[in-house]
C-alpha cells in the first residue's frame, strides 16, 4: 500500500511523497507548471534541453554523465508534459534506491542535490545561457516540431485538436510552434528561464523507501534556491460544457497518405460540472478505450472499417478524442458507426459483459501503475493536477463501484464538435 504525504517544502514547492519499499529504484521529478501560451511555449520546451547540457559546476554533458555514472548508473531526463491547459516541464530521475546502494550510501542526496544544480545554477555566459546549447537544442526542437507530421495518427489527433481549440489554450501544441521556436536565442530565453522560475508553480513527487522527513530535507537543500514568494495563482483550465460554434465543425486536410485518418472530438458537457473520475474512465473503456470496447469489437473487428479505432479523454479539459484510420472511401461509413456505438450506450445497449469488461480496464491499468515508480510518479502527478486526492488503489475500488447509469449519463453528456478527415492527394472523388 502506498503511503501518500503532501507537504510544503517553501511557499513556492510542494512534495508528494510515495512511499515504498517495493522497488530497487526510485524516483524524483521536479516540475515547473505554468500555463499553456502559444507566445511561450516553445521556449518552454527548451529550457529543460538547455538546462540539461550543463551547469555551473557541471559545465557539459560529459561532466553530468560522470557524475550520474558514481551514483550507480541514475538518469536525469527532462520532462514535458500537457495536463489540461498548464505546460509542465522539469526533470525526472531514477536512481537506485539506497536500501540497496553498496555500503549503505545515501543517493537520495546527491542526485537530488545534482537536479537543483541544474535547475538552478546552470551554464552561463555573461550572465546568459550558454548560447551554443541554446542554438543546438532550438535546432533539436524546430526538427522535433517538423517530424510530428511523420506519425500520422498522432498528427491527425493535433491537427483535430489545433482546430477544435484554436480559440483555447488547449490547442496549442506542447512543443509550441516552428515560428516562435525560431525566434529564441539565448538572451532571450535567459529572459523566460528567470521569468519561469519567478512564476511557476513547483511540483516535486518523490518515489521510494526513504522516510518523508529525510525526503524533505534533502529538497529543501537542493531547491533553496527558488524564489521564496508564493506562486502566483493559475488560472483554471478552461472547460467548455458545449461546442462554441454550436454546430459542428469538420476539417479536411490532403497529404501525400495511401490511409485515412479519422478523428472527432468530443465535449463532455455536465459531466465536468461534478466530473466522476472514475465514471469517466468506465465509460471510454466501454467505448474506446480498451479491447473489449464497442469501437474495437464492432467498428474495428467486426465490420473492419477501420484499421483502429480508439477513445481517450483528457479529464482535466473535459474533452473525448476519437481516433481512428480508415480507408478513403470508407470515411462516411467508419464516421457513423462510431457515433452508432456511442448512441448504443446512450440507449443503455451496454451487456453485463460489456460493463464488467470495461471495469477491469480500468482497475488493471490503474493498478499497473504501482509495477514501477515511473508508473506511480504519473499517477500522482496527474492527480496533483486534477486535485485529486486518491491513489491507485483507490482509484481502482472507484471504479469498481461505478454504476451502469452513470456510464450512460456520460455518454448522454457527449457532444460532438470537430470531425477532422486526412485525406489522400487524389480529388474527394475517388475516395
Amino acid at each position: 500500500m502506498l503511503k501518500i504525504i503532501k507537504t510544503a517544502l517553501s511557499p513556492r514547492a510542494r512534495l508528494t511523497y510515495a512511499g515504498t519499499d517495493k522497488f530497487k529504484t526510485s524516483c524524483l521529478s521536479v516540475n515547473l507548471i505554468t500555463p499553456l501560451r502559444r507566445e511561450d511555449a516553445a521556449a518552454n520546451a527548451l529550457i529543460p534541453q538547455v538546462l540539461r547540457r550543463g551547469s555551473a559546476e557541471h559545465p557539459d554533458m560529459e561532466s553530468i554523465s560522470r557524475a550520474l555514472d558514481e551514483l550507480y548508473g541514475a538518469r536525469i531526463e527532462c520532462y514535458l508534459r500537457k495536463k489540461g491547459e498548464y505546460q509542465c516541464a522539469g526533470f525526472y530521475a531514477d536512481f537506485i534506491d539506497d536500501d540497496f546502494a553498496p555500503g549503505g550510501e545515501r543517493v537520495l542526496e546527491r542526485i537530488s542535490s545534482l537536479l537543483g544544480e541544474l535547475l538552478l545554477s546552470p551554464r552561463t555566459h555573461g550572465g546568459i545561457l550558454f548560447d551554443e546549447y541554446v542554438t543546438g537544442e532550438r535546432a533539436n526542437l524546430i526538427d522535433e516540431i517538423r517530424a510530428a507530421i511523420n506519425d500520422k495518427r498522432s498528427y491527425a489527433n493535433d491537427a483535430l485538436l489545433k482546430n477544435m481549440c484554436a480559440d483555447e489554450a488547449y490547442g496549442v501544441n506542447v512543443l509550441g510552434g516552428e515560428a516562435e521556436a525560431k525566434t529564441v536565442t539565448a538572451k532571450s530565453l535567459t529572459a523566460r528561464y528567470k521569468q519561469l522560475l519567478d512564476t511557476s508553480r513547483v511540483e516535486v513527487i518523490y518515489c521510494g523507501s526513504a522516510e518523508p522527513e529525510r525526503v524533505e530535507l534533502a529538497l529543501r537543500g537542493a531547491l533553496g534556491g527558488l524564489p521564496r514568494s508564493p506562486a502566483p495563482a493559475l488560472a483554471e483550465t478552461q472547460v467548455l460544457l458545449a461546442p462554441p460554434a454550436g454546430a459542428l465543425r469538420r476539417f479536411t486536410e490532403r497529404l501525400d497518405v495511401t490511409q485515412g485518418k479519422l478523428a472527432l472530438g468530443f465535449r463532455l458537457g455536465e459531466t465536468m460540472q461534478k466530473p466522476d473520475y472514475a465514471a469517466m474512465a468506465v465509460f471510454n473503456a466501454a467505448f474506446g478505450g480498451s479491447v473489449s470496447s464497442k469501437l474495437f469489437l464492432n467498428v474495428r473487428e467486426k465490420l473492419s472499417l477501420c484499421y483502429y479505432a480508439s477513445s481517450s479523454i483528457e479529464k482535466h479539459k473535459g474533452v473525448m478524442l476519437v481516433s481512428s484510420g480508415v480507408e478513403f472511401a470508407n470515411f462516411e461509413r467508419a464516421y457513423d458507426e462510431i457515433l452508432a456505438q456511442l448512441d448504443a450506450i446512450r440507449s443503455g445497449d451496454l451487456s453485463d459483459w460489456e460493463f464488467l469488461s470495461a471495469k477491469r480496464a480500468v482497475v488493471t491499468t490503474r493498478l499497473t501503475a504501482l509495477d514501477s515508480p515511473g508508473g506511480i510518479e504519473g499517477a500522482c502527478f496527474d492527480n496533483t493536477i486534477a486535485g485529486i486526492e486518491y491513489t491507485p488503489e483507490e482509484f481502482a475500488t472507484l471504479a469498481e463501484a461505478v454504476t451502469r447509469q452513470s456510464v450512460i449519463e456520460i455518454a448522454n453528456n457527449a457532444i460532438l464538435d470537430s470531425a477532422y478527415f486526412m485525406e489522400g492527394m487524389q480529388s474527394s472523388d475517388e475516395k
